[in-house]
C-alpha cells in the first residue's frame, strides 16, 4: 500500500520548520539555547553583577566619593574628550573610505581595503609603540617636535591619535557591505537628473546608509571610551592629566583601592550598557522600518490622460 502525500499537510510541516528555523529535534534546539544562556550568564551577567556588587560594597557614599575624586573627574573628562574627537574623525574617514571602496574601481582598491582592516590584526600595544617610535623623544619626528615645543607622546594628542588608529575600521566596515549591496543605480540616476555630488550623497546615499552609519558610530564610540592597550603606551599614566577611565581603574586596583576601582569600572560598565541599549534601539527601529516598507503595496501604474480618454467607450 503506497503512501499518499497530502499537499496541505506538507505545507503545514514546511511552515512549522520555517518558524522553528531548523529541522533538528526539539531537544537539540533547547540544549543549544540552554548552553548559550549558561555561557552568557557565566561570562557576561555574572561578571557585570560582580562589578556593581563590589562597587557598592562599602556603601553608596563611598561609591559617590570615588567618582567625585578629582583624578576620577579628570579621567572622565579626558575619556569623553578623546571620544568626542576620535568619533567624528572616524566618521568622516569611514564614510569616505566606504564610498570609495564600494562605489568606484581604481588601482590599489584591495590595498586600501587591507589598510582599513589593519587595526583589527595589529595589537593595540603595538599601535601605541608605533606612535612612540614616530613622535617620542627619540623617534623620527621627536627632535623637531621638541625644537618647536610640541608634545604628542605622554599628552592628549597622542591619546587621541592612538584611539583614532584602533577605532577607524568600525564605521568603514559597517558601511562598505551596505553600500555594495545598494549598488550605484540610484546615485547614477540622480547625477543624470542634474544632482550635484553633495546632493546625491545627502538625498540618495545617506538615507540608504543611515542605520548602518549610526550602528558604526555607536561601536566606534564604545571602543574609543574603553580602549586600554594603545592609550596605556602613549599616555605616560600621569594622574589627573593623561589617564582615561580604563587607566584610572588600573591605577586604583594596583594601589589596592578595590572599592574605588570597581566604582569607576561600574561607570564604564554603565556606559557599555547604555551603548548596548542604543544599539538595540537602532536595530529595532531599522527592522521596523524595513518591515513597514515591505508591507506597503506597490503603487498601481496610472495611465497617461490621453490613453485613459481613448479607452473610454
Amino acid at each position: 500500500m503506497s503512501a499518499v502525500l497530502n499537499p496541505s499537510s506538507t505545507r503545514v510541516v514546511t511552515a512549522k520548520a520555517q518558524r522553528a528555523g531548523t529541522t533538528e529535534p526539539a531537544w537539540v534546539r533547547w540544549s543549544l539555547i540552554a548552553l548559550a544562556l549558561v555561557f552568557m550568564f557565566l561570562f557576561l551577567v555574572l561578571p557585570l553583577a560582580a562589578v556593581f556588587t563590589e562597587a557598592l560594597r562599602k556603601g553608596v557614599d563611598a561609591y559617590w566619593m570615588a567618582l567625585q575624586e578629582p583624578d576620577a573627574w579628570s579621567a572622565i573628562r579626558l575619556t569623553f574628550l578623546t571620544a568626542l574627537v576620535a568619533v567624528p574623525l572616524n566618521l568622516v574617514f569611514g564614510v569616505a573610505a566606504a564610498w570609495a571602496i564600494a562605489k568606484y574601481e581604481f588601482p590599489g582598491k584591495a590595498f586600501l581595503t587591507t589598510l582599513v582592516d589593519l587595526p583589527f590584526s595589529v595589537s593595540p600595544v603595538v599601535a601605541g609603540l608605533i606612535y612612540v617610535l614616530m613622535f617620542g623623544a627619540q623617534g623620527w619626528f621627536g627632535p623637531w617636535l621638541q625644537a618647536h615645543d610640541i608634545q604628542i607622546i605622554f599628552a592628549v594628542p597622542g591619546i587621541v591619535l592612538a584611539t583614532v588608529f584602533v577605532t577607524f575600521p568600525f564605521i568603514a566596515r559597517e558601511l562598505i557591505p551596505l553600500m555594495q549591496a545598494h549598488g550605484n543605480d540610484e546615485e547614477q540616476a540622480a547625477i543624470v537628473l542634474g544632482a550635484t555630488g553633495w546632493q546625491t550623497f545627502w538625498y540618495v546615499t545617506l538615507p540608504n546608509i543611515q542605520w548602518g552609519l549610526m550602528y558604526g558610530v555607536i561601536l566606534c564610540n564604545a571602543r574609543a571610551m574603553g580602549e586600554f592597550g594603545a592609550v596605556s603606551v602613549v599616555s605616560g599614566h600621569i594622574r589627573g592629566e593623561t589617564n582615561t577611565l580604563p587607566l584610572h581603574v588600573e591605577i586604583l586596583y594596583n594601589e589596592y583601592q578595590s572599592a574605588a576601582a570597581f566604582a569607576v569600572a561600574s561607570l564604564l560598565a554603565l556606559l557599555a550598557l547604555v551603548t548596548l541599549a542604543i544599539k538595540s534601539t537602532v536595530a529595532w527601529r531599522h527592522a521596523r522600518e524595513l518591515k513597514a516598507s515591505a508591507d506597503v503595496p506597490p503603487e498601481r501604474p496610472v495611465a497617461p490622460p490621453h490613453l485613459s480618454k481613448s479607452t473610454q467607450p
